[in-house]
């Protein structure tokens, strides 16, 4: 049983494949358009592109993460509050 595979990146910090991995999971699980045979497929990739970019700003600037108690962004600094849905429509505009 294989639980991770580490690796060397730049400068010899590791590099985990299971991060990546839980990514993944965690957006595939999130939206419909990455399961098979739904009705949210995508059929031009203009749409399935929005639709990951609204994910990702949701993920990271508007979802309070349980293990954090803040939202990444806050995190990272670059935002120091967590954004409402109306913020996230007025940067599609």
């Amino acid at each position: 049983m294989m639980l991770g595979i580490h690796s060397a990146g730049k400068c010899g910090e590791l590099v985990s494949t299971s991060y990546v991995e839980r990514q993944n999971l965690t957006m595939r699980m999130s939206m419909r358009r990455f399961t098979r045979l739904t009705n949210a497929f995508s059929k031009k990739i203009e749409n399935h592109a929005a639709a990951v970019a609204l994910y990702f700003i949701h993920y990271n600037f508007a979802r309070i993460h349980k293990t954090l108690r803040i939202t990444p962004a806050m995190v990272a600094g670059i935002a120091d509050h967590v954004w409402t849905y109306e913020q996230i429509a007025e940067l599609a505009q």
